[in-house]
């Protein structure tokens, strides 16, 4: 198994309860994982983000990015064939090199899903991994240079991500972080080191301080969800 690709996987879902309890042992597991000595800090740091303040705001975070139009899409052929007749064949393609190889599909995840991918590329023939990630180079690539160009932290920092995975396949992104980003970046990842070592990142009911307020909080994040719920159906 390609541990690096494995961590790229999870780095890239949805972070709900169930990643986020993952994510002290992937922070653990990011230096020993064999990744560029340019790429291992910046990804642990995004395990970090992650992992600290509201796992809500998190979830909002990565909705916004994600699954709001389609220059960010985690779809890979959403960057080449869009809503066109194509799609539906390049899936097909794709599902059967996955059942070929044995590897069973998730119903709730199209082929093309990258965390999906990367998860499917961890485990198959390194062959296999490195003629697929060749010929997704050019979209990875692209990816990654939107994501920078949104200039946010979450999104640079989910950059690294992809400029780890096109690391996989011996390449550097065409586009690189400016010197303006990597300061903003340098002084945004102190604070998170700092915060992560000041109190240890403990998840599920126990993190609650305030546990008399919890009703409240309750009700706040059930407003909070269906906030988000309205803002999907208008798309």
């Amino acid at each position: 198994m390609n541990r690096r690709l494995a961590i790229l996987s999870v780095l890239l879902r949805y972070p709900d309860a169930a990643l986020r309890s993952d994510l002290p042992d992937i922070a653990r597991a990011i230096p020993q994982a064999g990744f560029r000595a340019d790429l291992a800090p910046r990804l642990g740091r995004l395990a970090r983000r992650l992992g600290l303040g509201d796992g809500l705001d998190r979830e909002e975070a990565y909705v916004r990015l994600f699954d709001r139009g389609r220059g960010t899409s985690l779809h890979l052929f959403e960057h080449v064939h869009g809503d066109t007749r194509n799609r539906g064949p390049a899936m097909i393609e794709l599902a059967q090199v996955y059942e070929q190889a044995g590897f069973a599909l998730d119903a709730r995840e199209l082929p093309d899903f990258l965390p999906l991918f990367l998860e499917f590329c961890a485990h198959t023939r390194e062959d296999v991994t490195a003629n697929l990630l060749g010929q997704c180079a050019p979209i990875l690539d692209a990816l990654h240079a939107r994501l920078l160009g949104r200039a946010t932290p979450d999104a640079r920092a989910y950059a690294a991500v992809l400029a780890a995975v096109l690391a996989e396949a011996g390449l550097r992104p065409a586009q690189q972080p400016t010197s303006e980003q990597e300061r903003s970046d340098a002084e945004e990842f102190a604070e998170l080191d700092a915060a992560w070592e000041a109190e240890p990142v403990v998840f599920g009911p126990e993190s609650d301080p305030d546990k008399q307020g919890a009703r409240a909080k309750v009700g706040a994040m059930i407003d909070r969800l269906r906030a988000l719920r309205a803002s999907h159906a208008i798309r």
